[in-house]
This record gives C-alpha cells, sequence and structure tokens, in this order.
C-alpha cells in the first residue's frame, strides 16, 4: 500500500503586515488636548474626573461597536401592531439603547438645568462632543431635549410636571405614558411639505378646545426622533403661528393621533430616526403665547444650535484623529506616513481645523454659563456665526481625512464613510447656510452691542500677533459699515476666524497660533488642506493633536 505524503510548501501565504491597529482603547478626553485644556480654563474643571471616565469608556472597542452596530441596523417604524390597531412606534436596536443609556446617565440631555452651576453647560458640551465621535445619531434628542427644557422652565404648569421626568438620569425606551417611566425625551417637528425654513409658511392649523388645550391638525414634512415622549411644534393658531406642547400620550392614557408616516431614508445619521408625520385632531398645549411661535421656538433653537457647532467639531476631531492615527502606523518609502513631509503638511493643516473648531465650540459654551448681558449678546451674535463656519468645514476635512487612510477609509468596514456621511447633517439641520447667515446679519441690526461685545473678546488676544490684529480689524470695521445681504456668508467666515485666532493665539501652542495665523489670516496658504506654509511647525502640530491609545489599552 503506497504511503501518501504531504510536500513540504514550496512558499508560505502571505502575512499581514504594515498595517495600523484599530483606534481603540484611548481616552476621548485626555488625549484630546484641545478639548481638555478647553474645559480647564473654561469653569469646567470641576468635571475633569468625570469626563476622563466618560471618555475611557467610548474610547473602549466594545462602546465603539455600539456606534457600528445602531447604523448596520437602523429604525424600523410599526405603524400597525399585528391586528391592525394603529401603534405609531419605532424600533430601535439594542446597540441605539445602550448608547443613550450612557448619555443619558452622563446628563448630556439637561444637566445645565438640573443641576445648574459655573461651568455646567461647558461640562455638558464636552460630553456631547465625545459621544458624537462614537454615533452621532443619539445627539439629535439630546440636543432636542436640552433645547426644550430651556423653554419649558418658562412654562410653570407644563414644566412642574415634565422636567422632572427631562432632569431624569435613567433612560427609558418603553412605549408607554410618560407618567408610567423613569425619564422622558423630547423630539421637535417644525417644518412642513411647502415651506421648509420658511415657518411662516406652516399650514398645520391649532383649534382652541378649552384653556391652553388645542386639536392640531396637519402635518409635519420633518419630525425628529418620532421615539420621544412629547415635541415641540409649530402650528396655525387663531391669532398667527403659535408653539405647542404635543405629548406621545393623553393624560388619560390613550396614544395622541399623532400618525407617523414613514421613517426618512437620509444619506446619514442612519440610527437615529427621523419621519413625517400627520396629526388628526391631536391634542396638544400652547407654549407662549398665541401669534409668537417663531420668538417661543428661538430659545430651543439657540440651544440645538451650540449643538450643531459641538456635533461638527466631534466628527472633526474623530476624522482628524483617525488620519493622523492612520498616518503614524503606516509606513511608506521607509518612514511612517506622518514623516513623509507632504503628508505632515496636511495632517497639521487637518489638526489646525479641528483645534480651531473645538476651542470655538467650547468658548461658545462657557457664553452659555454666564449669568451677563455682554455673554448673552456675544451668544446671540457668535452661535449663528459659528454654526455657520464650523458646520461648513466638517464635510471638507472629513473628506480629506478619509483620503488620508486612502482604500482602507474608503470601505464601509471602516469608521471613515459613516463620519463623511454624516458630515453634512449639522449645516443643514437648525437652518442651513444662508438662513444662519441671515440671522447673523439680523443679529448686528438688533442688537448693536452684539458687535461691541465681539470687539471686546478680540481685544483679549490683541497684541498677540500682528496677523490677528489686522485681519480682526478689518473684520469689525466690516461689521460697523453695515454688510450688505449678499456678503451674509463673508461675513460668517470672518467672525468664526477673527475668534478662532483670538481664542488660539491666547491659548494654544505658539506652533499651533503660527500655523493658524498664517494659513487662515494672512493668506499664506492655498484653498485645499496640505498646503500650509513652509515655515510652520507642522511636526509639533501633529504631535500635539495625535491620541495616545497605550494608557488604556489594556483595560479594553
Amino acid at each position: 500500500m503506497t504511503h501518501l505524503t504531504e510536500p513540504p510548501m514550496a512558499f508560505q501565504t502571505h502575512q499581514v503586515v504594515n498595517q495600523p491597529p484599530p483606534l481603540t482603547g484611548y481616552d476621548l478626553f485626555m488625549t484630546d488636548l484641545a478639548l481638555a485644556e478647553a474645559v480647564m480654563r473654561s469653569g469646567g474643571g470641576w468635571a475633569a474626573e468625570r469626563l476622563t471616565e466618560f471618555g475611557r469608556t467610548l474610547g473602549l472597542a466594545r462602546t465603539l461597536d455600539l456606534g457600528v452596530q445602531a447604523n448596520r441596523y437602523p429604525p424600523v417604524l410599526k405603524a400597525f401592531d399585528r391586528f391592525g390597531h394603529r401603534r405609531d412606534e419605532v424600533e430601535f436596536h439594542p446597540a441605539w439603547h445602550e448608547l443613550m443609556a450612557l448619555a443619558v446617565a452622563e446628563g448630556l440631555h439637561t444637566s445645565p438645568w438640573a443641576t445648574p452651576r459655573a461651568g455646567a453647560h461647558v461640562a455638558r458640551a464636552a460630553g456631547f462632543y465625545m459621544l458624537g465621535q462614537v454615533e452621532a445619531g443619539v445627539q439629535c434628542p439630546l440636543a432636542m431635549t436640552h433645547g426644550a427644557a430651556a423653554v419649558l422652565r418658562h412654562a410653570p404648569e407644563l414644566g412642574e410636571e415634565w422636567l422632572p421626568r427631562l432632569f431624569s438620569r435613567q433612560y427609558d425606551p418603553s412605549f408607554r405614558p410618560a407618567g408610567e417611566k423613569r425619564g422622558a425625551l423630547m423630539g421637535m417637528g417644525l417644518t412642513e411639505k411647502q415651506g421648509g425654513s420658511d415657518l411662516r409658511a406652516v399650514t398645520t392649523r391649532a383649534e382652541p378646545v378649552g384653556g391652553d388645550a388645542y386639536r392640531l391638525v396637519g402635518h409635519k414634512w420633518f419630525f425628529s426622533a418620532p421615539m420621544c415622549d412629547a415635541f415641540l411644534v409649530l402650528a396655525q393658531g387663531p391669532q398667527g403661528l403659535t408653539c405647542f406642547f404635543l405629548p406621545r400620550w393623553t393624560p388619560q392614557g390613550n396614544l395622541n393621533a399623532i400618525r407617523l408616516q414613514r421613517l426618512k431614508d437620509k444619506l446619514g445619521n442612519r440610527a437615529n430616526a427621523s419621519s413625517e408625520v400627520e396629526f388628526e385632531n391631536a391634542l396638544a398645549w400652547r407654549l407662549g403665547e398665541e401669534g409668537h411661535g417663531v420668538a417661543t421656538i428661538i430659545e430651543m433653537a439657540v440651544y440645538t444650535r451650540l449643538d450643531c457647532v459641538l456635533g461638527s467639531a466631534g466628527l472633526m476631531r474623530q476624522a482628524t484623529a483617525q488620519a493622523l492615527h492612520h498616518a503614524a502606523h503606516r509606513r511608506v518609502f521607509g518612514r511612517r506616513l506622518a514623516e513623509q513631509p507632504l503628508m505632515a503638511n496636511v495632517l497639521a493643516d487637518l489638526a489646525l481645523e479641528s483645534e480651531a473648531a473645538t476651542t470655538l465650540a467650547i468658548r461658545l459654551a462657557q457664553a452659555f454659563d454666564r449669568d451677563d448681558p455682554d455673554d448673552a449678546a456675544f451668544a446671540r451674535l457668535v452661535t449663528p456665526a459659528a454654526k455657520y463656519w464650523v458646520c461648513k468645514r466638517a464635510p471638507i476635512l472629513t473628506a480629506e481625512a478619509l483620503e488620508v487612510l486612502g482604500g482602507n477609509g474608503y470601505v464601509e468596514e471602516s469608521p471613515m464613510p459613516r463620519l463623511y456621511r454624516e458630515a453634512p447633517v449639522n449645516s443643514i439641520w437648525e437652518g442651513s447656510g444662508n438662513v444662519i447667515a441671515l440671522d447673523v446679519l439680523r443679529a448686528l441690526a438688533r442688537e448693536p452691542v452684539a458687535v461691541a461685545a465681539l470687539e471686546a473678546e478680540l481685544a483679549t488676544a490683541r497684541g498677540g500677533d500682528p496677523r490677528l490684529d489686522a485681519y480682526a480689524h478689518d473684520t469689525l470695521e466690516a461689521l460697523r459699515a453695515g454688510p450688505a445681504e449678499a456678503a451674509a456668508r463673508q461675513v460668517c467666515e470672518r467672525i468664526a476666524l477673527s475668534l478662532q485666532g483670538a481664542l488660539l493665539v491666547r491659548f494654544a501652542p505658539a506652533a499651533v497660533a503660527d500655523g493658524f495665523c498664517a494659513s487662515r489670516l494672512a493668506g499664506q496658504s492655498g484653498r485645499a488642506f496640505g498646503t500650509l506654509p513652509a515655515a510652520v511647525d507642522t511636526g509639533a502640530i501633529i504631535e500635539r493633536a495625535t491620541p495616545q491609545v497605550a494608557a488604556i489599552a489594556s483595560a479594553d
């Protein structure tokens, strides 16, 4: 009998080499020096230990995978039960609920209102910024609850009943009346098919039925976070456009007549539900005076616009961190990719943009912490300007960061496609570019003190860099001249860049401040990333921005 033997292999199968490890097992707070330093100097230092713990939790591989799963299995509308009764329920993957529970336990939905103290908005902003790097979709119901709570504080009867529910740090996703739950969240419905951002075109009708109660008939083309327990909506009352509080269930424990038609099939933000809805005599309660709906809702919008800035800044940080991490481990032509001069220019440019966005976002949050007329004026002007600029920069930066990873960044197993799809949303939500730019012009026209507040802020950096001084001077002159509507976008850009430059000159290392002023204020670079002047210390900028993962890798 012949015995067969296996011949020796002539060659070995290939080994996987020169592939960067995944960016996991790191602290999203302490490895982000721009964020940590901004929090410490802006009144949030008391929360550093808690933010570090939260940042470590978010950086774990298991937590990061929750974001992947929540997007892989998006929400599903269950309009009817198996017997044909209306249900209008939205079902989510367990990963969504785990992330929401983390966020609510951290107080990212209402902590500045529930436990007010100096630096509360800054601390909450830092947590919100970090959470979006894991999954941005969960930021939507958190942001709207945060803004709605601000409005409900001025509505004694509704506030007395609902604010304790919103302040709870227990996430309860069960589909039942809010009075039976451990906590509650809020959504929003403003825009309709025919109007979009033109809220005066709203056609939904509100008929009074006694006291502050009304019945709503109409629709909303975008009804955000329809799984929430209550909503702020706009409808036309007898005396004009009015804001209403619309609960998911009636006081009698019946489903309110909120008929979900379908969920939006969106470019990004897929883990979160956005819907189309019709109201069939839905029961609601008036918030504020009849005919003053926009004025009532604008307070909520101020806070949600802040969250747009924070969300985009967080996305920019994560995209930059992924690019830096990849380039720190990938070797080409005999050395690390990050050491190649042209790539170093790109990475440093991304890092400058990201740090500038982070620094401005936290400074803006600080303005909400201060009970001061000057800071209120500052926030009124800078919130829309920052939303315009930071949210516009996010898609551009994310695309460049994706390119750093090459083909590895273009496949769905990478986090980059999800970041890229997410990047445009904050520029659209809460007012797209032109709407926001016009709001800046309104702030300039109606609140002259806002320019003085901006000037005072810029004056704190005067003399720190002549390029900043010249740019800030020209910006203020343009504002005082009364810019035309066609120049509104330029005004937003100049306000944001002036403030970013001032903050970096005051607080950032010299290499960061010099690189920003040279490339953004003095016009010494091109229009694409990776065109920094030769004198910029790219190595120092990259070292500062690159996340270090060794600290908690063993805990993952």
